[in-house]
């Protein structure tokens, strides 16, 4: 991961600073700024790096530049810079972790699926910087599509970093021509996203949950090693629709276990999954992938992780207190979606401890991020608690038994 001050530390928004591609690139940004205006930076593997500091250096020449940042694998910009008076991150991301102690940068608790409605009112976009590749007709999205796609249709001026090094990975087609600047071109892979080593403790989480999905039901999974490794531990056939697609996907695919193709808002991997998913209409509009009435008239299983859990089912997976860990995300959507499937299942799954905590807790450290009603069942190393028809009381007594903990006992932070 690199950190906020290593990024800043280098970003050197003055002129002698950039390089000629860099420079070229500010003033054709600059063309399309004025005081007060929102920019928004797409994100995923395929974000546009390589305008970052171009961008805030055409920011900093204008002044009083707001800028809207989604999912974060590396710092899109320099956020410790002057160059940007408000900085809003929708989703995160350990590539912004360290920026949202910044006093000017602000996490915003939003799910997926309401992003395109809010960059639609309260942050709505008047630049849209991303990242393309060449598609028949023109050019368009490569390793995902997410919300941006709802700011194209918009109308919003879209300043573009052609990216050769993208795959063919997305639905959606070409652009208008007429609405696409290219400021910059560059033959750069999509970031990539290291397969994950899976502990003993995840490995028994990921067994437990195959006992639950049964053939030819969809499957939506989080990123992480619990997603991760329950994908890889399932034995029957089954369809993925979900927020991203991941190596994991393609072990699947090598099993025979995949159904037809996946979706996804975001594929996000190693170069051996760009590879599989280039000429594949994977990626799709989050209006597709986080579609919860289509969702849940499906045998739709949500396999989601937390970093904890109360002794109600409530699920924290943003922090603890003002450490912005990772975001509200999709978790809730998928999680109503399987809750409300009459053949499907929300399922929370988390190891007992990381480190030396608990992640069962009496009180979560931020508020829930997703509603105890829309758990349907707890999974850890040790079993499964199925929560469905069950009151507080009994939800509780079928929570602790799977983390072994008497809660009148012991630290409030579950040490020992």
């Amino acid at each position: 991961m690199t950190s906020v001050q290593s990024v800043d530390a280098h970003a050197g928004l003055d002129a002698a600073d950039l390089s000629e591609q860099e420079l070229t690139a500010a003033r054709r940004i600059a063309a399309f700024l004025r005081r007060d205006c929102l920019v928004v930076i797409a994100d995923g593997a395929g974000s546009p790096l390589g305008v970052g500091r171009a961008l805030a250096h055409a920011a900093a020449q204008v002044g009083g530049v707001r800028l809207v940042v989604g999912w974060s694998f590396e710092t899109p910009v320099p956020v410790g810079s002057s160059a940007f008076t408000d900085i809003r991150v929708l989703v995160g991301g350990y590539g912004l972790r360290e920026a949202t102690r910044l006093p000017h940068v602000h996490y915003v608790p939003v799910r997926l699926s309401s992003i395109p409605a809010l960059l639609r009112t309260s942050l709505k976009a008047d630049v849209l910087i991303a990242g393309v590749r060449l598609v028949d007709g023109g050019v368009g999205f490569g390793s995902e599509v997410s919300w941006m796609r709802s700011v194209v249709d918009q109308g919003v001026p879209v300043l573009a970093e052609l990216n050769h090094g993208l795959p063919a990975a997305a639905d959606d087609g070409a652009l208008s021509a007429d609405q696409v600047t290219i400021v910059s071109e560059v033959h750069r892979p999509p970031l990539g996203l290291p397969v994950p080593s899976i502990p003993d403790d995840v490995r028994a989480i990921a067994d437990h949950i195959a006992t639950l999905v049964p053939p030819d039901s969809v499957v939506q999974y989080g990123p992480g090693m619990v997603g991760d490794a329950a994908i890889r531990r399932l034995q029957v056939p089954v369809r993925v629709h979900s927020g991203l697609v991941t190596d994991a996907v393609l072990d699947l695919d090598r099993r025979g276990l995949l159904v037809g193709d996946p979706v996804s808002a975001y594929v996000v991997g190693t170069s051996s999954l760009y590879q599989w998913a280039d000429g594949r209409p994977i990626a799709t509009r989050i209006e597709r992938s986080h579609d919860l009435s289509y969702l849940s008239d499906l045998p739709f299983f949500a396999i989601n992780t937390a970093l904890e859990v109360d002794l109600t089912g409530q699920i924290n997976v943003e922090g603890f207190g003002e450490n912005v860990v990772a975001a509200v995300g999709g978790h809730p959507d998928f999680a109503v979606a399987g809750s409300r499937a009459p053949r499907g299942l929300s399922i929370a799954a988390l190891p007992t401890r990381r480190g030396r905590h608990r992640t069962l807790v009496r009180d979560l450290s931020v508020p829930a991020s997703t509603a105890r009603c829309d758990v349907d069942v707890v999974v850890t190393e040790n079993g499964i608690a199925d929560l469905r028809g069950l009151d507080d009381a009994e939800r509780r007594r079928a929570i602790i038994e799977l983390w072994d903990w008497d809660p009148r006992s012991g630290t409030a932070d579950g040490t020992q």
